[in-house]
């Protein structure tokens, strides 16, 4: 064979190749666009159409000097998303691999369905909170066999429907109840069901046993007939859960939060559709202290509004702040979720993804409380209640709280009994906690309510001399006893000292805490006059406060009756918390400025670029109060330190003024004890209140508060601390 001929042949051969070549490839393009147009097409729509939340960080709280209070700690969750399912997969299958697997390893998983996990099988409808209650009641409504039961007996029962019956004319369709059909009624009386109606009893009676119900979703749900009654009620309890999301237009679901490697190790290598494991967190709490001023978070509840929060960017899943400081700052501790794009496979497993929309974690809310000086007040006062229940009486209560003065900045807010919000969250700790007949969760420093006793008498003093109802040189003779005029016989009031302390004036009245002085202003003052006063110092209003507070109760005269010479030195029916205490302290010695109490020193940016928000530290409002008067009440509250309380004072770092006050309770109980205090007596920095259930005298706190206010003042203690802001400490 010449050359040419070999060149010939070798383009023949080319060609032939290059013929096979696009023979091929247009098959191929026939079979994909042509033959399978529609299995690729939905894998293409499924890789380039899904689009996911990415779920942004809360935000850290932190004392007034940098110090982190409540962080995050990041976690994987496992979440079931049916849309990654493979085309024709069966979601049952899914569902009962995946809550298999977190059987064998232990790991809990989310499941609200009001039908015990085990046989026999009860409801558990009265376990469910008001939301949860919501979505299990709109669920119902969607199953035929139990909705038409469920409207049947209320056909039968309409008591059972606490809401009432709209009158004729509202809305277009209403009409007379008469004039419907028995199915209109039915489904009438089925809407207008609220969860509060709800209960096991009724369904029960309604023909809605929990079998029927498991029937009815394995029926609805096309769960095979070969699972057993625990398996079938495994998946349905997951199958409930999407039910109830879809609802809400809402997919996917955590099954299970806070997994471990070897769980996640464990579904990569078993090929679990429709499982994901996600990037989490969860709150860390770097203290056991300050758990009321704190709070803690979590799940969104009816009592939240949903829908309101769902315009805001919350979902069905998220978490919220319940109480204290992480329900207070919600909206600067909440982040911004992001959005990504995310392409799969057929299997669904994740090839690749892209931001756009990243998210952006949630503000630093730097408090005002200092954490060492916090963990000490807490240390005092569960020292003092305990020494006290040497007695036998362990259900004592107690509440302290510690002001800036001319700021409201809240430097220490206890109560006692506390409890640790790192656990009490857990299984079973949270029953135990909440119904301790102690009450832990009760803030007794800014909810409880107690009588002032005499710690109000720097107060009537001030009151009356603003007012001009006694003077800095009047006297008055206390004989003992204080006879109210007109009616001698049946209205006076004994004062502590029966043999009377003879001619005081405002200051010695104030030391020597005599009823008889006291009763004497109230009288002149009358009641009217009194509450004025009271208010403007911030008793018997909130102080404004971040956190739930009680806004105490005024004094106020029964009909026919003078109370005024009796709630002048803090008895009659008023009551006020330690918080309301220390704030009307702070507003008399810094000379009648009065603040509002508050946690928040200032919300930051995450990374510190800017702070977004500060605390009001101006005040509310300001009292004339003359730097005479002034001083003639702190010099009888100085008088009590060096005089009755000097033993106690004696080891106190500081100068100080205080007052003792005996909360009388009833004739077979001991009285509370209340202090209230401030220091230092010429520029004072800091007001303190105590409060102690039955501690039978105020002068038993006394060694507390000496004990707070070393613990402010030492140099080089918990009390220097408290001076140096702004810094993120590790």
């Amino acid at each position: 064979m010449d050359r040419k001929e070999m060149q010939n042949t070798r383009l023949y051969l080319l060609a032939a190749f290059l013929v096979l070549a696009l023979t091929a490839y247009l098959f191929v393009l026939y079979d994909v666009q042509v033959i399978h147009h529609e299995k690729y097409a939905d894998q293409a729509v499924r890789s380039i159409v899904r689009s996911e939340k990415v779920e942004a960080s809360r935000g850290i709280i932190t004392d007034r000097n940098g110090r982190p209070l409540v962080s995050n700690r990041s976690t994987y969750d496992l979440t079931f998303d049916a849309a990654l399912l493979p085309p024709g997969a069966d979601s049952n299958e899914a569902i009962l691999r995946l809550v298999q697997l977190c059987q064998q390893e232990g790991v809990a998983w989310n499941d609200n369905l009001p039908i015990s996990r085990l046989a026999p099988y009860g409801y558990a409808v009265d376990q469910l909170d008001s939301q949860q209650k919501k979505l299990f009641l709109a669920y119902l409504k969607t199953l035929k066999p139990c909705a038409e039961a469920l409207g049947q007996y209320l056909l039968r029962h309409p008591e059972a429907v606490s809401t009432p019956e709209p009158e004729p004319g509202e809305g277009a369709e209403a009409a007379p109840a008469g004039e419907l059909s028995p199915e209109r009624r039915a489904a009438d009386l089925l809407e207008r069901l609220v969860p509060a109606d709800l209960t096991a009893d009724l369904l029960v009676e309604a023909g809605v046993t929990p079998a029927q119900l498991m029937g009815a979703m394995r029926e609805a749900l096309r769960i095979p007939e070969n699972y057993t009654m625990a398996q079938a009620r495994m998946v349905l309890g997951v199958q409930y859960e999407l039910s109830v999301r879809k609802l809400d237009n809402y997919n996917a679901y955590v099954l299970a939060q806070d997994i471990g490697t070897p769980f996640i190790s464990l579904l990569s290598d078993g090929n679990y559709a429709g499982a994901k494991v996600t990037l989490s967190s969860v709150r860390e709490y770097e203290t056991s202290c300050a758990a009321h001023v704190l709070g803690y978070v979590g799940s969104i509840g009816i009592e939240d509004d949903y829908p309101s929060l769902k315009e805001k960017g919350y979902d069905y899943d998220d978490l919220i702040g319940k109480e204290g400081a992480e329900l207070a700052f919600e909206e600067y501790l909440k982040g911004q979720d992001g959005r990504r794009m995310v392409s799969t496979n057929s299997e669904g497993k994740i090839t690749g993804e892209f931001y756009f929309t990243k998210p952006v974690p949630g503000n630093i809310v730097e408090l005002t409380i200092d954490l060492d000086f916090q963990a000490q007040v807490e240390g005092f006062l569960e020292e003092t209640v305990t020494r006290l229940n040497a007695d036998g009486d362990e259900k004592r209560g107690a509440g302290a709280a510690v002001i800036q003065v001319g700021t409201g900045e809240v430097l220490a807010l206890a109560s006692y009994p506390t409890y640790d919000l790192a656990t009490f969250r857990q299984s079973g700790n949270y029953a135990a906690v909440s119904t301790d007949p102690q009450a832990p969760l009760f803030n007794r420093a800014t909810v409880g309510k107690y009588p002032p006793g005499s710690t109000l008498k720097p107060f009537t003093a001030i009151a009356a001399l603003l007012h001009g109802d006694t003077t800095l040189t009047e006297k008055i003779r206390d004989t003992g006893k204080w006879l109210y005029p007109g009616d001698e016989e049946n209205s006076y009031s004994f004062c502590w000292k029966r043999s009377g302390h003879g001619n005081l004036n405002v200051t010695g009245a104030i030391t020597n805490s005599c009823n008889y002085f006291f009763s004497e202003l109230g009288y002149r003052m009358q009641m009217d006059v009194l509450r004025e006063y009271l208010l403007l110092f911030g008793l018997g209003e909130k102080t404004g406060i971040e956190i739930p507070e009680t806004a105490g109760l005024l004094p106020e005269n029964p009909q026919g009756q003078d109370q005024a010479p009796w709630a002048a030195y803090g008895q009659s029916t008023q009551l006020y918390s330690p918080l309301q205490l220390a704030n009307y302290i702070a507003t008399l010695v810094s000379g009648g400025k009065h603040c509002q109490a508050h946690l928040l020193k200032a919300a930051k940016a995450y990374d510190n670029s800017e702070v977004i928000a500060v605390g009001n530290t101006e005040p509310v409002r300001t009292i004339d109060i003359s730097g005479e008067h002034l001083n003639a009440v702190k010099e009888g509250m100085k008088g009590l330190v060096e005089g009755t309380l000097a033993p106690y004072f004696r080891s106190c770092v500081v100068s100080a003024g205080a007052k003792t006050g005996t909360s009388q309770v009833g004739p077979d109980t001991k009285n509370h004890g209340v202090f209230v205090c401030f220091a230092p007596y010429d520029d004072p920095e800091i007001a303190v209140a105590i409060a102690i259930e039955r501690a039978d005298s105020g002068a038993a706190l006394a060694s507390t508060a000496v004990n707070i206010l070393n613990a402010y003042f030492t140099p080089g203690g918990d009390g220097a601390a408290v001076t140096g802001e702004n810094q993120l400490l590790p």
